[in-house]
């Protein structure tokens, strides 16, 4: 069973209670349809275990099949330098099957962000690093493709339907309880 090897910390987008009893980690990919499957199931799940969880998205943007997944990954880095990281996440997956930078630009200006500021991040590459240390992070943790989840630090192996993660939740939180 693999495990999580960067372990939750301040660079992470975490909603929830900081010291909640379930940390679910995803790496995700912006342009993945499963990806955005799973971006529903996880707001079901953050619902359905309301107060006892945290939930952290970090980026593996898989480029050599997604053209656009690392500009949309730094694309929401910026926004979370004005406090909209959520905001983007879910507007870029909503908006996945239209996905171009024009699109990204879009969704940044409903969301009031600053457009040439934005567009010299891009450029510039500020927040790459940001999005190239969370994916060598999901790469020494195992992570191979997307969606990857991590149920309070151990790897879900298995279906990401809701179903199946939350019986997986409620199992970890069985054994962790029994630690």
């Amino acid at each position: 069973m693999a495990n999580l090897k960067t372990p939750i910390n301040k660079s992470d987008h975490i909603r929830g209670p900081a010291h909640a009893a379930i940390s679910l980690v995803e790496y995700g990919d912006y342009q993945c349809p499963f990806c955005a499957s799973a971006c529903a199931v996880v707001d079901q799940l953050e619902s359905y275990f309301e107060g006892k969880m945290r939930f952290v998205f970090r980026h593996f943007p898989l480029t050599e099949v997604h053209p656009y997944a690392e500009v949309a990954a730094e694309s929401a880095e910026f926004a979370g330098t004005a406090g909209v990281f959520w905001e983007m996440h879910d507007a870029l997956f909503r908006n996945q099957a239209i996905l171009s930078v024009p699109t990204i630009m879009l969704i940044a200006e409903k969301l009031r962000l600053p457009e040439t500021m934005m567009r010299l991040a891009l450029e510039t590459g500020q927040f790459r690093s940001k999005v190239r240390n969370d994916f060598m992070g999901g790469v020494r943790s195992g992570v191979n493709g997307t969606p990857t989840f991590f149920i309070n630090g151990v790897r879900h192996e298995g279906p990401f339907d809701f179903a199946s993660l939350a019986s997986a939740i409620q199992s970890r939180l069985a054994a962790d309880s029994h630690a």
